[in-house]
């Protein structure tokens, strides 16, 4: 009965993971979806403390109520700006459990092997739990796949583990956002990866703890070295590349288990993160393999001299240039999180589509330092969703467009991905707000973005930059819309 009941919640369970997957593709089903999702984790995990193997009621409900707790003042304190750091560090949880469980396992193996060889075993069999009781029944074969199991689940997680502590560290801005690899480069992450599979063949003939240890040592530090070599500009892709890791290292501890939701929800998240990936990289021209490997990101020779210096505007004239537009595209970026002035933009859009002007925004695939973080905020702020519009929607309407205004936005206006060769981001696809009869450009001061790389479309002649915290210059120029 137990099995019965625990087999048909995962399958719910399942079901509901799947449509919170699916539902997430859309801003107006985004809401349902992610109650979706938190159904069918409740669910999971009632059914798995009722099911098989269940006991230690105390310890586990008062995890399941820290961990609440814990989530719910995370959830409270987080502000928008910093959900890439967050789902970074939440990245490296998974990783680290998936290390937890796979020793945890390792040791059952050696235990349940002990008890069967120091005593009778029918009466060494009545003692053992859930687990343990599984690993009795498996043949030699199936215990050497077992071990496999484990030691890819251990691979992934301390790969994502590592992975995931630099990303958050890069997005957070407590370490360094440019690209650094140690003396060796590949080679070393070569060389780790080189000597993890001689572990695991060690491993899978000896059953040892030594090569299993060993292995983890190799796995933390080509996580490490792999983000690290990593630029800012392409951390979005980063995080979503550690997301599918995570599901894997998941998938990978389900297949030790023998729990089949764990197998499937992570399949759900590795496949969904890596199609992802590929997605992020087609918009950023990158190479998929390379984004695995940790293999781009810094320039490739000297870049471009930027010619030129850069043109303020006051208020006055960015709202008189807005009176006399006809059309305008409003392209958002960091910046405008970090002012939190999503809410001005709204107001701001509010006023010009009753002046009857035509006013869209331009969203880039890696706008923000997570796939979809402007839209989330714009949806915040109750930006009607049919003039949100994706980078190939809009990027052929800018030469008839009268103003386009940049709020915080750097890397995927920049004009050197076209230009320069040689510039990190060379050949990623951006937003061509250039082309505008008119842009204006929402910046706090004259540094380079998150990136650290110069843009040329600051000193352009039809560029002004509107200098400011993004939403107070918003709040001054909102009353001047007549």
């Amino acid at each position: 009965m137990e099995f019965g009941f625990t087999t048909a919640a995962y399958v719910v369970a399942a079901v509901l993971f799947i449509l919170s997957l699916g539902g997430l593709s859309n801003q107006e089903s985004a809401k349902r979806a992610v109650w979706y999702g938190i159904v069918g984790m409740a669910l999971a995990v009632f059914a798995t403390l009722v099911g098989p193997g269940s006991g230690l009621w105390l310890l586990s409900i008062l995890l399941i109520i820290g961990g609440g707790l814990i989530g719910q003042y995370v959830a409270q304190r987080v502000q928008m700006t910093e959900m890439p750091q967050l789902v970074a560090a939440m990245h490296s949880l998974v990783g680290l459990a998936a290390v937890f469980v796979g020793f945890n396992a390792h040791f059952e193996i050696g235990n349940v092997a002990q008890a069967l060889a120091s005593a009778d075993v029918e009466l060494a069999k009545e003692g053992f739990g859930t687990f343990a009781a599984l690993i009795a029944k498996k043949t030699s074969a199936e215990l050497a796949i077992l071990h496999v199991e484990l030691f890819l689940g251990i691979f992934i997680g301390a790969i994502t583990f590592t992975g995931s502590v630099v990303a958050y560290g890069k997005l957070a801005g407590k370490v360094t956002s440019a690209a650094t690899k140690l003396p060796g480069g590949h080679a070393l992450n070569a060389a780790a990866a080189g000597l993890s599979f001689i572990c695991l063949i060690w491993y899978t003939s000896s059953g040892g703890f030594f090569p299993l240890f060993l292995m983890t040592l190799a796995a933390l530090f080509i996580g490490y070295h792999l983000i690290m070599g990593i630029g800012g500009a392409d951390m979005p892709v980063v995080v979503s590349m550690l997301n599918s890791y995570s599901g894997w290292a998941a998938a990978a501890i389900g297949f030790s288990l023998g729990n089949d939701l764990l197998i499937v929800v992570g399949a759900l998240v590795g496949s969904s993160g890596a199609i992802l990936s590929y997605i992020m990289c087609k918009a950023m021209n990158r190479h998929f393999v390379s984004v695995i490997l940790g293999g781009f990101g810094g320039p490739q020779g000297e870049q471009m001299a930027v010619e030129g210096e850069q043109v303020a505007i006051d208020a006055d004239g960015v709202a008189a240039a807005l009176n006399d537009a006809d059309s305008i595209i409003i392209i958002p970026g960091y910046g405008m999180a970090v002012a939190q002035a999503q809410q001005s933009v709204s107001e701001l859009v509010r006023k010009l589509r009753a002046k009857g002007k035509e006013v869209r925004f331009a969203i880039h695939p890696v706008a923000g330092r997570l796939p979809g973080h402007m839209n989330v905020l714009l949806a915040e702020a109750k930006v009607p969703y049919d003039i949100v519009l994706e980078m190939d929607e809009i990027n052929d309407d800018f030469p008839d467009t009268d103003v386009a205004i940049v709020i915080g936005s750097n890397d995927i206006v920049n004009p050197a991905a076209q230009e320069d060769p040689n510039s990190p981001i060379a050949g990623m696809p951006v937003l061509e707000c250039w082309n505008a009869k008119q842009v204006f450009v929402s910046k706090r001061g004259q540094g380079t973005g998150y990136s650290g790389i110069e843009n040329p479309l600051f000193f352009k002649e039809n560029t002004r930059m509107f200098y400011g915290d993004a939403k107070q210059s918003l709040d001054k120029l909102i009353p001047m819309i007549e």
